[in-house]
């Protein structure tokens, strides 16, 4: 995960309240609203470089779940190009619906992310 925001992303830094209002010293984590490559207003949380071994950013729209284009666009906001970051379909008695428009990007931090062969993806 990039250790700093890009402009457009520290422009659309929640600041406040509490619990997900944060300033520039957060690096990456934080709550960010900022337009989409599509036009959407795209909500995203992120949280990464912690204890729990995980890199995670969640994105959502008020109407409807992201497009491929807007995950490849917050996945380019907080990784670098050579990062393989995933989005899990866990199984049903695992899922925890909070957002009914939110999916979710994860990176492990401390393992090698497997990988298919390269034909395959």
């Amino acid at each position: 995960m990039k250790e700093r925001t890009c402009e457009k992303l520290e422009a659309g830094r929640v600041r406040e309240p509490e619990p997900w209002g944060s300033d520039a010293s957060y690096g990456t984590a934080g709550s960010f609203e900022i337009m989409g490559p599509k036009g959407g207003r795209l909500r995203i949380i992120s949280a990464g470089n912690d204890e729990s071994g995980w890199d995670h950013v969640s994105v959502s729209l008020m109407h409807r779940a992201p497009n491929w284009a807007e995950m490849c666009f917050v996945k380019d906001l907080f990784w670098e190009p050579h990062e393989c970051v995933v989005q899990y379909h866990p199984a049903k008695s695992d899922y925890i619906n909070c957002h009914p428009h939110c999916l979710h990007l994860w990176r492990p931090t401390k393992e090698t992310m497997p990988m298919p062969p390269n034909f395959m993806v």
